[in-house]
């Protein structure tokens, strides 16, 4: 295989942690360049050092370096993997612990939208992919001038907003990667007692929603065993509401988290308080960043003492970053090196992707982002055929393409009617008066990454 240009862009955020060890221990990958960049270059410097370090360790033939600006980072990369935040270059160790991420969730509370996680549906959903897309098209933009036959990995939420965008607004070839369904297939293993490796699965829905229509064990149709599992409940305290749904429609939810299946019903708008959340999602939402008895934060730069601080934090989880003693494939993979290896040698793989669904799922529209198993070949994956969506799934489907339909739509031209229409017809949706105010509090607080809203 020819050597690989591989720009990784937020290449500070610790998700690269994980992808540089991936792309280091991938033999095919020997004699490519990979090059970091990131809004805070000295972040993209200290992964550059993590990078040496696991490359010397692995005895790989690779490069690695941090970019000072975008254009020489994309100038002639065959792959470009990105994961960014859409908290700009604010110092936080994820997107979640951000001023404008907190934002977001204690303005929706303040108007009775209580959210757990909040990056693929809902208001927060909504405003990350508001902040994430414009920069998304700068990307493309710089891509289609200096590397135009690259392909984009994308691990950013809300990942189908972003996709959508990139799809539907530039030419540039765009690949979704996340580890929801992994995730389910490893649940389904654990509920019947197999190995994931011999399960068969075939199933139908967007990023982070998605439900199991067939479930195979060498060639065996389980399903009736899994939905026994699922209604003896697995015990998971943060797994109780998807079993209840799952229970009520007769398929297996696939990501078993509560914390994103709510973001697709009105449950967070019903619950009056963060503590009346239902099941453990209250303590869910602590764990994930947010607790609503803290105050509303405030816009701030850090000082001299707690970006110090910050950066021996982050440095303490680079150095912990070993190799292993040899590579293993994990079901909880989102495989980004074989991808790659894959795709620019035109081999034949089975990835899980988030695309465009064309006809993998014939009766949802061609347009519609999925998630679904695809193949690779030198021009990048195709989706395979999944099967018709079950009417009660093909219902609340439809209505959520129109959301990331609006969202994106709203991103890239900075259309505040299209926000407000995506705020009316997400499942968390309050009346129109409170929603117009709700959205001009969210639009201000975000104002210094959303100009094109204030024009």
């Amino acid at each position: 295989m020819h050597s690989l240009k591989i720009a990784c862009l937020g290449g500070g955020g610790l998700y690269f942690k994980q992808a540089l060890l991936d792309l280091v221990l991938e033999k095919k990958l020997s004699g490519s360049e990979i090059v970091l960049y990131d809004l805070n270059k000295w972040k993209a410097e200290r992964m550059a050092k993590l990078g040496h370090r696991l490359i010397e360790g692995a005895g790989a033939k690779m490069t690695v370096c941090a970019a000072a600006k975008l254009s020489d980072a994309l100038k002639g990369a065959s792959f470009v993997v990105s994961a960014i935040g859409g908290s700009g270059a604010e110092i936080t160790r994820n997107v979640y612990d951000s001023y404008y991420h907190n934002a977001d969730m204690h303005i929706s509370a303040k108007y009775g939208i209580h959210q757990v996680i909040g990056d693929t549906c809902g208001p927060s959903g909504m405003m990350m992919g508001l902040r994430s897309i414009p920069a998304y098209m700068k990307i493309c933009r710089e891509m289609e001038k200096l590397c135009p036959g690259a392909i984009l990995f994308n691990h950013s939420n809300p990942m189908a907003c972003i996709m959508r965008a990139i799809h539907k607004y530039s030419p540039i070839n765009a690949i979704g990667l996340c580890h929801g369904v992994n995730e389910g297939i490893l649940f389904a293993a654990q509920a019947l007692g197999v190995n994931p490796l011999d399960l068969q699965c075939v199933w139908i829905g967007t990023n982070h929603y998605y439900w199991f229509t067939r479930v195979l064990h060498n060639g065996k149709d389980v399903m009736p065993e899994l939905m026994r599992a699922t209604r003896k409940k697995d015990g998971n305290p943060d797994h109780a509401l998807t079993a209840a749904l799952s229970n009520a429609y007769g398929y297996r939810l696939v990501y078993s988290d509560d914390g994103h299946t709510i973001e697709f019903y009105p449950f967070a708008s019903q619950a009056g308080s963060q503590d009346g959340l239902p099941y453990n999602l209250a303590e869910s939402a602590r764990k994930h960043g947010y607790n609503s008895t803290a105050p509303m934060p405030s816009l701030e730069k850090l000082s001299d003492d707690a970006v110090d601080n910050f950066m021996k934090k982050y440095q303490a989880l680079l150095d912990k970053v070993e190799l292993p003693r040899k590579k293993t494939h994990s079901i909880m993979d989102e495989n980004l090196a074989r991808a790659i290896v894959s795709i620019a040698g035109g081999q034949r793989e089975l990835i899980i992707a988030n695309i465009a669904n064309n006809s993998a799922i014939p009766n949802l529209p061609r347009h519609a982002e999925v998630e679904v198993e695809a193949v690779t070949d030198y021009l990048g994956v195709r989706p395979l055929y999944m099967g018709d969506a079950p009417m009660a799934l093909k219902g609340i489907l439809e209505k959520r393409f129109v959301w990331q339909e609006l969202v994106a739509d709203a991103a890239v031209k900075g259309d505040r009617k299209s926000v407000l229409q995506a705020l009316l017809i997400d499942e968390m949706a309050i009346l129109p008066d409170n929603a117009e105010k709700m959205l001009d509090e969210l639009l201000d607080a975000s104002k210094p990454l959303l100009p094109e809203f204030f024009k």
